[in-house]
């Protein structure tokens, strides 16, 4: 089994026990390490090389977004998701332009911290339809040339269901295919368009014109 190793980065002690805490009721997350602000975080995970960090966004000195912004330009590869207080919209988009994967609610119930950072973790997280239009909304274009589209029909089809905020799963019973063949189109399609995550696929279906908002 894939273990995650998770890098917990919040100026509050008794938050990062907490998070420690249903973190390591599932094992498929390991906690290697906690800081308290943006700077640990860089530190940290230079020393670590952690496959998640959960940011709060809020603290002094480099606060989470900015640290966000330095460690994706640092460590590519890293997924990162925000942690807040606030389900303020501005917020997420902050998050998201710094190169955040995930946003979650401190007030969350534990299952549904699982069940949310697997998705994140295994590149499952879906995304609804009403989020998609207001980041493409929100984002300038990502420049893929709408007349030089390299996807098959197929990885059309996978694209567009992306979009519509499909699982993994619920696009793999959708087309009748195994979970495992829809996460390797899923690498292709990124491959093909140079991009990195779920919400630039569904920018990019967007922008296509592939969705029309009904």
């Amino acid at each position: 089994m894939t273990v995650f190793r998770v890098l917990i980065i919040d100026d509050n002690q008794m938050a990062r026990e907490g998070i420690r805490l249903i973190l390591e009721a599932d094992p498929l997350f390991e906690v290697v390490a906690e800081g308290s602000s943006g700077e640990e975080a860089l530190i940290l995970s230079e020393v670590w090389m952690p496959d998640l960090i959960l940011m709060d966004i809020q603290m002094p000195g480099i606060g989470g977004l900015e640290a966000t912004k330095q460690l994706k330009e640092a460590f590519p590869y890293v997924k990162v998701v925000m942690l807040t207080v606030s389900d303020d919209i501005a917020h997420l988009f902050d998050a998201l332009k710094k190169g955040a994967q995930g946003y979650l609610l401190k007030n969350m119930k534990p299952d549904e911290w699982h069940d949310y950072l697997k998705a994140i973790a295994l590149d499952e997280a879906p995304m609804t339809r009403e989020l998609a239009f207001r980041i493409l909304k929100e984002f300038s274009p990502i420049g893929v040339d709408a007349g030089d589209n390299p996807l098959t029909a197929r990885e059309r089809d996978i694209l567009g269901l992306v979009a519509k905020g499909l699982s993994n799963k619920e696009i793999s019973g959708h087309l009748e295919i195994s979970e495992h063949t829809v996460k390797n189109h899923l690498k292709n399609i990124l491959q093909k368009l140079h991009l990195e995550n779920r919400v630039q696929l569904a920018r990019y279906a967007y922008e296509q014109s592939w969705m029309k908002k009904s």
